[in-house]
């Protein structure tokens, strides 16, 4: 079988969970013998190129890094794909209504739905419509959807039926040990700090988690990953401003082993997404046994499981950890209830297997 993996910047990853999906994915994939291309999104001065990457064949496009950039990329995705045998996976719906060229060429394509998108706060009201107009048509003209989460299946039964959506989360690998000598760069020991991974965005908490970090009365610093350079974004700003001197900045870091060490020795790892299925973020600190405290929604709940702690607002969240400061004892039953519920859910080899299936039954049905 041949599958077109569209909807990334590409491998190797480099940007964040899709990325990293796809190239875990790509390699599942390749390593049970069947033929994978990944198109990757280039810088609009690169040339159009073909290579090969662990046995993944690459397609690199040029494009500019903006909204119209990103969508005449993934028209130029769609055209590429048009042209050759194969099921397609499409990972988001932004260009949803692109996939109705597979509908015409008759090629099986198989979309990935993602979040709620068009209900981020980032969006204007154009951007929000558009979202919402390619959400409608990704789902109508996709052969087969995959929904990360439970209640993102039942979101997508408005627009068409339950038989045509499997629900697949993400995974992650078990994070049994890290190098410590990681956390030396940053000047931390192990457990000594909390840990927050997120896009500065509205929707993911990150201003009220600095808050909660910054009140005075916690003991152990806030370590934040993730591209917050003053001279962004408003929303960026208002962040600086309200960190305290006990919240660590620590900048965008890809190297997958020191995420992995930071990961795996902080003393807690704080979630405050609000919108969205399954976070891989969230997978990965489960996998790394992490005591998790994440923000009160039906996504969060679903995925951390009834060992975690929620917040809602600020003060619950100080409130929150000064409580497990006060009683540590707690971490650990939440350690142990992130690992079962890891086991459950999200074993990295099980969610590959159940795309793997999908895509050939797709392939089957539909060629």
């Amino acid at each position: 079988m041949h599958v077109m993996i569209v909807g990334t910047r590409g491998i190797p990853a480099k940007h964040g969970g899709f990325e990293t999906f796809a190239e875990d994915l790509s390699l599942f994939l390749t390593a049970r013998g069947h033929k994978v291309t990944v198109f990757c999104q280039v810088d609009s001065a690169s040339a159009f190129a073909e290579d090969e990457w662990n046995g993944v064949h690459r397609v690199e496009i040029p494009s500019a890094d903006h909204a119209v950039g990103t969508i005449s990329y993934d028209w130029a995705t769609t055209m590429h794909c048009s042209r050759n045998d194969g099921v397609v996976l499409t990972l988001g719906y932004n260009t949803g209504v692109f996939s109705l060229m597979y509908r015409l060429r008759q090629i099986p394509n198989v979309m990935n739905m993602d979040g709620i998108e068009w209900k981020r706060e980032k969006w204007s009201l154009p951007q929000r419509c558009w979202l919402w107009f390619n959400e409608l048509a990704g789902a109508r003209f996709a052969h087969h959807l995959v929904a990360d989460h439970p209640e993102i299946s039942s979101h997508l039964q408005r627009h068409t039926s339950a038989t045509k959506i499997t629900v697949i989360p993400y995974g992650a690998d078990a994070v049994v040990s890290a190098p410590v000598e990681a956390l030396a760069r940053f000047e931390l020991t192990q457990k000594s700090y909390y840990l927050v991974i997120a896009r500065p965005e509205p929707e993911n908490s990150i201003l009220e988690i600095v808050k909660a970090c910054s009140s005075g009365r916690l003991s152990y610093p806030l370590v934040v990953l993730g591209d917050y350079l003053r001279g962004g974004s408003e929303y960026k700003r208002q962040v600086l401003d309200a960190a305290g001197p006990n919240v660590q900045f620590v900048g965008a870091i890809y190297d997958r082993e020191i995420v992995r060490a930071l990961r795996f020795y902080a003393r807690a790892y704080i979630h405050g997404h609000r919108v969205g299925g399954t976070n891989p973020s969230l997978v990965e600190s489960l996998a790394a046994g992490n005591a998790i405290i994440a923000h009160d929604n039906r996504f969060t709940r679903w995925v951390a499981g009834g060992g975690a702690r929620f917040f809602a607002r600020t003060e619950d969240l100080e409130e929150t950890l000064y409580s497990l400061e006060q009683e540590p004892s707690q971490l650990f039953e939440m350690e142990g209830a992130s690992r079962q519920r890891y086991r459950e859910e999200f074993e990295r080899e099980k969610v590959l297997a159940a795309y793997e299936e999908l895509l050939v039954n797709t392939f089957r049905n539909h060629s």
